[in-house]
């Protein structure tokens, strides 16, 4: 834990002295609370020991876990106790769990959040996974009133399914035809629902891994009228642009998909002005043959990126281009995911914290090779990139994190 925060040539009693390098910050360590490890049941897509290895590696010293793809997936208190039988012992950072809200489970979430998950996350839309399907506007409806009454978070992949299933059906190489698929309509469609169902049931709500700037203003107007509502967006959206996407490249396919390079600079705007609250991974990695590498169709490849140990050389090269301090990234990527999840030690370098820290070389550039990331399968749209910044060390809880499976297991009520 912090217990000081002194001036840099000040005295101290610690027993172990860090100094930096000349070329070297000390930032609090990251928080992404956006990540599909997918333990147990998909262990071969991703799993504790890569996943969070991949993370320490990025920066990132706490995550929270998605309820899905993983199987059972996250949707009673049964299955969070297997997902932490899973992940005990195997993690090299903090670990905590959302719980998941489907159709069938309404009655369960009160116990789930008893037991210590983050919050609930649903879906508008096919999930991709049998096991975890949609809510419909009324089944959403009522997740919002007993979320409401429980005085919890609800995360929510918001893409509407009619405008989907009214778009042209994804097939073949063409990104062009499958960004067609997933019309900013659909995401715009499935927000307005949202925030007019939060308001009223009071509700507090978070749009997941938002890609359409075209929704910014009714994000904006809802937090003007004093809804509980936030936002993130994800390095994909912030750094790739589908003006730059050549067919039959599914590495680059995911669900809302990346757009114009139009469309980026709004969000990048957003960010700044505060409509946009934080960035996260949206890891969501799978085996290459799901890729479809074969094919490059669009329509039958997994949708997903993996970026969870690149996010932060990602988004402060991107930041300094446009003017943007460190500081910005550091709210971004730490300070405000720990808020969402409500972990009030993490992504700060305060009295009272945890000592969880990066050591970043900001101004040192690395060209991205797929092979030498830590997740499971060497699979990334980076491939090939020349990015700047580089964390030469992380640390969880005062220790030097060096693979070993260090971290704890995270609950809303404590560890």
């Amino acid at each position: 834990v912090v217990t000081g925060v002194l001036a840099r040539d000040a005295a101290s009693s610690a027993s172990v002295e860090l100094t930096l390098a000349p070329d070297e910050v000390l930032i609090p360590g990251l928080v992404d609370t956006h990540v599909h490890i997918n333990e147990p049941g998909r262990t071969e897509w991703e799993g504790f020991a890569t996943a969070t290895r991949a993370a320490a590696r990025g920066g990132v010293t706490t995550l929270i876990d998605m309820p899905l793809n993983s199987i059972p997936p996250t949707i009673d208190a049964e299955a969070l106790a297997v997902k932490r039988r899973a992940a005990e012992g195997a993690c090299a950072v903090d670990v905590g769990f959302w719980g998941g809200a489907v159709p069938s489970n309404v009655g369960a979430l009160k116990e789930l959040h008893a037991d210590g998950v983050f919050g609930f996350k649903c879906f508008l839309i096919d999930s991709g996974v049998a096991e975890f399907p949609p809510l419909s506007a009324d089944e959403l409806a009522s997740v919002l009133a007993e979320v409401a009454a429980l005085d919890a978070l609800l995360i929510v992949h918001a893409e509407d399914r009619g405008t989907i299933e009214s778009a042209p059906v994804p097939h073949g190489r063409s990104y062009a035809d499958f960004l067609a698929s997933r019309p900013a309509e659909a995401e715009d469609t499935a927000i307005r629902t949202l925030l007019s169902l939060a308001g009223r049931s009071g509700a507090r709500v978070h749009v997941l891994h938002l890609s359409s700037a075209s929704a910014l203003p009714l994000i904006a107007a809802a937090k003007a009228a004093g809804l509980r509502v936030s936002a993130e967006t994800c390095p994909h959206y912030l750094t790739l642009s589908a003006e730059e996407i050549a067919d039959g490249r599914t590495e680059f396919k995911c669900c809302p998909p990346i757009r114009t390079t139009e469309n980026q600079d709004a969000l990048w705007q957003a960010l700044s002005a505060g409509t946009i609250d934080l960035i996260v991974s949206d890891h969501s990695p799978c085996p290459a043959d799901l890729k479809r590498f074969d094919t490059g169709d669009f329509g039958a490849a997994w949708g997903g990126v993996s970026s969870l140990q690149l996010g932060l050389s990602l988004i402060w090269t991107h930041a300094r281009r446009r003017g943007l301090p460190l500081t910005d990234v550091v709210r971004w990527m730490a300070e405000r995911p720990a808020e969402l999840a409500g972990l009030s030690d993490k992504g700060r370098i305060v009295v009272g914290s945890a000592a969880d820290f990066a050591v970043f070389a900001p101004d040192e550039a690395f060209t991205v090779d797929a092979a030498a990331l830590a997740h499971r399968h060497a699979v990334t749209p980076y491939q090939g990139q020349t990015l700047t910044g580089v964390v030469r060390s992380t640390w969880l809880a005062g220790r030097r994190i060096v693979d070993q499976p260090a971290g704890r297991l995270l609950s809303r009520t404590g560890c």
